[in-house]
């Protein structure tokens, strides 16, 4: 396991975790992760630390409530996030991450159908 580190745009948001250096990433094509072409790298909370206080960051919600969408309150990137799919990891987005690991593979998830893809996985 390698210490990579990541960041929202203006740099309000710092965060560092602990990840192997070829990982797999997920591409959804839900309303929100498709908007953002957002690339799901996700970490367990355990191997996860905001280097900030959490007050530069907002929530939104939508649907069934369920994922947590943090963002910088400053310039609005969503560099990491609480999934719904993923209850007990933080799904970062590896386009806010410097030096990220090398990617060995990308799951298309088709979130637009979440109920029944979730069941695929």
């Amino acid at each position: 396991m390698q210490e990579y580190y990541g960041s929202c745009h203006c740099g309000n948001v710092n965060f560092k975790f602990l990840s192997e250096n070829k990982v797999e990433i997920w591409k959804c094509n839900c309303s929100i992760c498709n908007m953002y072409d957002y690339q799901h790298l996700f970490v367990k909370h355990e191997n996860f630390t905001l280097l900030d206080d959490s007050a530069d960051q907002a929530t939104y919600t939508f649907g069934t409530q369920n994922a947590r969408h943090l963002f910088c309150k400053a310039c609005g990137i969503k560099s990491y996030y609480q999934p719904r799919s993923h209850p007990d990891m933080y799904s970062i987005n590896l386009r806010c991450v410097k030096n990220p690991p090398d990617v060995y593979n990308v799951v298309e998830f088709d979130g637009i159908n979440f109920e029944d893809s979730i069941k695929e996985i």
